[in-house]
């Protein structure tokens, strides 16, 4: 069961914290999509059609934006192009998509109180969309722009990231195992 919001499978609905039955493996790229609604502050998992589960996240604090330096989320047609931190544990800090061998804690927050934290786990996307979010001054993978757990104490449905999507570190760690590379990522 996905730690936070879930879905009913037989339904496709959302429903809070509702048990859902769930492959632990990871599903197949060309039916796994990832939506987020930066109106919403949502991300919803689906197969197909069906809806496996739906998170609160917290996007960019100055809304959408495609252009480097904007701080806003990227909106279109993503993909998952690298997967990073798996076997790390939960709150491994990362810079430069790399494990420093720490692990987030309260008095670790407090001796750096305005690091931006990548925490858990990371989900590098690249844009699809030509001019929209790929090459030049707007390309969402040169501007490093993640699905990345955060700490816990940072608040979730409101936009407050650089440009990233941040997620609870245990609901980023249930997505991370369940989504494959390539997985396609669509941001509105």
């Amino acid at each position: 069961m996905p730690p936070s919001g879930t879905a009913d499978r037989r339904s496709g609905t959302a429903v809070a914290d509702a048990s859902i039955e769930h492959s632990q493996e990871a599903l197949a790229p060309a039916r796994a999509r990832i939506e987020i609604s930066l109106a919403h502050q949502q991300l919803r998992l689906r197969d197909g059609g069906l809806l496996l589960a739906q998170f609160p996240v917290s996007t960019g604090a100055h809304g959408p934006g495609e252009r480097n330096g904007s701080g806003g989320t990227p909106r279109g047609h993503h993909r998952i192009r690298v997967k990073v931190g798996g076997g790390c544990p939960t709150g491994a800090v990362f810079r430069g998509r790399r494990w420093t061998g720490e692990v987030y804690s309260e008095r670790l927050g407090r001796m750096q109180p305005g690091r931006d934290w990548i925490l858990s786990r990371l989900l590098w996307l690249s844009g699809l969309e030509p001019g929209r979010n790929r090459y030049g001054c707007v390309d969402t993978l040169r501007r490093y722009i993640y699905i990345h757990g955060c700490p816990d104490s940072e608040p979730m449905g409101v936009p407050r990231s650089h440009g990233c999507v941040r997620m609870r570190n245990a609901d980023v760690m249930w997505l991370f195992d369940r989504v494959p590379v390539g997985c396609r990522v669509i941001i509105d």
